[in-house]
Order: C-alpha cells, then structure tokens, then sequence
C-alpha cells in the first residue's frame, strides 16, 4: 500500500497481478464491485478515476481513509462526504470517542472494520457504542465471534455490510434495522429470512450465499439493484416478483444454468453477467423496454450474440475477456437500430481491432454498479 510522506491517509493498493484478488483493505461495498473486473477499452485501471460501485472516483485519496491508535492530525484531516474511514486493528476508547465526534460532521460516510492482521484484532463490534449515531457501517473481520455490537447503532442505519465470518453468526440483529437502504452479506445464511422484514432496501448484494429460490426477496417491493455473486443460488424465476430492479448482476454462480427470467424486468436499465460457465444463450429482451447497457464479461458459453438484437433500448454493450469469440461473431450488431458503443474485449489487439472494423462504434465506458442508487447520494 502506498501512503503521502508523512501522511496516515493511505492510497488504495495497487491491483493483484492475479485477476480477481484485491487486498481486504478494499471496502466491501467496492472491493465486491471491481472484484470482477478486468481492464477493458474504456476504463482507466490506474485507481484515479471511473465509476466503480455507482461512485464517481476522482482520487483515492478523497473517499478512503484508514485510521490507527493514536489518532493523528491527518487521519482527522477534512475528507469526501461521501467516503469511507476504516481501521484494521481496535482503537483506544479515546481514539474511538474522538473518531465518533469527528464522523458526527459527516453523516454519509461509511464506518469500516476489516481484518487486516492488526493488534488487537477486531473481533466482536462493541466499539460502535462509541458510534451512536453512524448510519453506514460496514464489517470485514473474518475473525468476528458476533454482531451483537450492532444494536449500539441508530435504527435509521440506511447502509450495512458484513463480511464472512470463520464463525456462523446470525443475522438476526438486523431485523430492527427497518430504513436500510444498501446490504451487503458475504457468506450469511443464519436467519438469513429476516431480509424479507427490511422493505426499504433499494439495494442488495449476496455474496457466497447460497437460496433454494428467491421467496425470501419478494417482499422487498422498493429494490432497485440485486447483485448475486458465486454461491449456487440456480433458482431464479421469481426474479420480475422482486421490486423494480434497475441493475442486475450475477457473477459465477455456480450450478446456473436458466437465466430466461431476465427477459420478464421490464425495468432493468443495466444487465452485468459475468464467469457464469452455463449459461449458452441469453434470453428474448423484447420485454426489457429500458435496458440500456449490458455487460458480458468471461461469459465463455456464449457465441450467439443475435438476442441482443431484441434489446429494443439498448445503447452500450461491453464485452470484456470475450477472448472465445470471433470478429465475425459480433457482425451481427451492426443492424441494431439504437446501439452506439461498443467495448471490445476479444482477447487480442488484432481481433479487436478487426471487430471495430466490422462494427463501427465508439466504444463505450466501463461502468460497475448504477450510478444513481447510492442512498447516499439522495
């Protein structure tokens, strides 16, 4: 990790030279979201700007602050309103009373524990007595023994993520929790049921979590964006029953092989798949009447790109580590009537560049997540 000389304030590491893997230091809000993501024509991949997780990044160092025992001037330096403080290891009660006073003057920014191999480890949440009135929280300690530590937050908490725990701990803290807006659970499944109590999520992420179907989220009639990430939930046709989802991602489920309910969300505006090994043929899109981007990344079943054809709104396509696929293969895109860019990801600069040719567009940006469904941000 880099860091200012002489500053505690810390950049964000650089990317893992294995495709996938980003130090625990990423929050989990958008550690999940650029997880997956591979430099692709459109994107700058070099930490200083994009749109990752629905958030304009201009510089790292305006939206992520990691703080450490003893507090210095710096780690209380002003930051983005909208960003996230973080610490690794467990602070002194001083420390912890004097971060809370400071994070009173921003009421947007996230609160991040995470495991990040400090002394003393974080492993249970009764520090957040300190953080009476913090309405973005988020958990990333492996070694947590329980949550129980939640109940010191405020009821009005509008956004929470847990990381996975070595221990099975469960979810039943966050049933009072009735005005979240954004979850985010990586491995939790104990009393998972208590996610159907919170209707005023708009955005939910799943991650290693494996449902027989998708009863439990039917009730949630306000959510905008559903991200299911690995796990084996295979089950998803009760998806047009859940709110009126916006963006949809499904990243490496395993055992998925029928994704036809996509073709029923007449209110999906941003469809991201990626790595899911079965999936041979995307569905008709002719009822997705406002779908205007879509994203294929890794998607090595897929040769057929005719049904986006029948995508009647569809303005951008990225196909990213698309490598198995041929110029020829995305001939057929030249006759959609409203598409106009295209990022291309073949594999090769060659079959790039022979693909453009074929397809005349601009190519379009690499967007993660949907812009404007931050509760933060409302």
């Amino acid at each position: 990790m880099l860091s200012r000389k002489g500053s505690s304030a810390k950049l964000i590491p650089a990317r893992s030279a294995e495709v996938g893997v980003y130090p625990a230091v990423m929050p989990s809000h958008v550690r999940a979201s650029i997880a997956s993501a591979t430099p692709s024509p459109g994107r700058r991949d070099d930490g200083t700007s994009g749109i990752i997780g629905g958030v304009t990044i201009t510089s790292p160092l305006q939206w992520l602050r990691d703080v450490s025992s003893p507090l210095t001037e710096d780690m209380l330096a002003p930051m983005d309103p909208l960003g996230t403080v973080q610490f690794s290891s467990g602070l002194t009660d001083a420390d912890y009373a004097t971060l809370g006073q400071w994070l009173a003057d921003y009421p947007k920014v996230i609160l991040r524990a995470y495991f990040g191999g400090g002394d003393p480890p974080i492993t249970n949440l009764d520090f957040l007595r300190f953080f009476p009135n913090q309405r973005a929280f988020e958990a990333d300690a492996y070694g947590l023994a329980d949550i129980e530590g939640l109940g010191y937050l405020p009821d009005d908490v509008f956004h929470l993520g847990l990381g996975a725990t070595k221990k099975r701990l469960s979810l039943a803290p966050l049933q009072r929790f009735g005005h979240l807006r954004r979850l985010t659970l990586e491995g939790h499944t104990k009393d998972i049921e208590v996610i159907s109590g919170l209707q005023s999520l708009t955005s939910l992420t799943l991650r290693s979590v494996t449902l027989p179907d998708l009863t439990i989220l039917t009730p949630l009639r306000q959510l905008l964006a559903l991200d299911i990430k690995l796990g084996g939930t295979h089950n998803l046709d009760l998806l047009p029953q859940i709110g009126r989802p916006q963006y949809l991602e499904l990243w490496q489920i395993r055992g998925l092989h029928d994704i036809s309910a996509i073709g029923r969300l007449d209110t999906l505006q941003h469809l991201f798949l990626q790595a899911i090994r079965h999936i041979t043929q995307l569905p008709p899109l002719h009822a997705c009447t406002q779908l205007q981007r879509i994203h294929l990344e890794t998607m090595k079943g897929l040769t057929d790109l005719t049904p986006l054809l029948t995508a009647p709104a569809l303005t951008d396509l990225m196909l990213a580590d698309m490598g198995h696929l041929h110029p020829a293969d995305i001939t057929v895109l030249r006759t959609h009537p409203t598409l106009q860019r295209v990022g291309l990801g073949l594999g090769s600069t060659r079959k790039n560049t022979q693909a453009a040719q074929l397809v005349p567009l601009p190519p379009t940006s690499y967007v993660h997540g949907h812009p404007t469904l931050d509760p933060r941000h409302t």
